[in-house]
């Protein structure tokens, strides 16, 4: 078991909590981690760019001028590629499926991998919980300074706050903060720890990661 520190709304130790090797001991394994990423952001990826060939511009039915006896070129089609206004060759279409798959338990391993990673940077810090009584950025940024200040000793934040189910009111009051992330667990995934230099989880979604990612 790893202990580790149990931090209030205003920075101070207040208990401590065990955190289980399962999920936040586990070994590193960079090519793993590089697998899963790489499996993520491709994932991810929207295919936008989309030219048209010579088949899908519009015209260019009618044969321009007759086979022979022109003394010009023999074209069939104005929409040639070659021509102006005529299609795209091998240019980007939209059917291009970038995709890759990877073993669920290579992803939740990978998971466990990134987070014991932070543990072991002293980079993983536990928040007891997250209390707002209003709509106020003020109020989760002065959080998220006293625990940058206290648990980082960080000049710069680069922080992602983790939640079981982040509440319209806490979930509102991160929206605008620069450097801060706020998701739940059934949000959680590798590219987002690994782009946040610390990670600040409540108690109940420590527990909730234990419990979703034990096996």
């Amino acid at each position: 078991m790893i202990k580790q520190k149990i931090y209030n709304q205003k920075g101070e130790v207040i208990s401590e909590a065990e955190l289980s090797d399962k999920v936040f001991g586990q070994p590193a394994n960079e090519a793993l981690i590089h697998q899963a990423v790489v499996a993520q952001m491709s994932n991810e990826r929207l295919v936008l760019a989309h030219t048209k060939d010579r088949s899908e511009v519009r015209g260019g039915g009618k044969k321009p001028w007759r086979q022979k006896g022109t003394g010009r070129a023999r074209a069939g089609s104005s929409r040639s590629p070659i021509w102006i206004g005529g299609g795209v060759t091998f240019g980007p279409t939209s059917n291009r499926n970038f995709s890759k798959g990877i073993n669920a338990k290579m992803k939740r391993q990978a998971l466990r991998i990134a987070l014991s990673d932070k543990v072991a940077s002293n980079q993983f810090a536990i928040l007891d919980e997250l209390n707002f009584s209003e709509y106020k950025t003020k109020l989760f940024d002065s959080i998220v300074k006293n625990i940058n200040d206290k648990a980082f000793s960080a000049a710069k934040r680069s922080v992602l706050v983790l939640e079981t189910l982040p509440e319209g009111m806490t979930k509102n009051s991160a929206r605008n903060l620069t450097g801060v992330k706020l998701i739940g667990i059934d949000n959680i995934n590798l590219v987002d720890i690994l782009k946040y230099r610390h990670v600040v989880a409540t108690k109940k979604a420590v527990d909730a990661i234990e419990e979703r990612y034990k096996n």
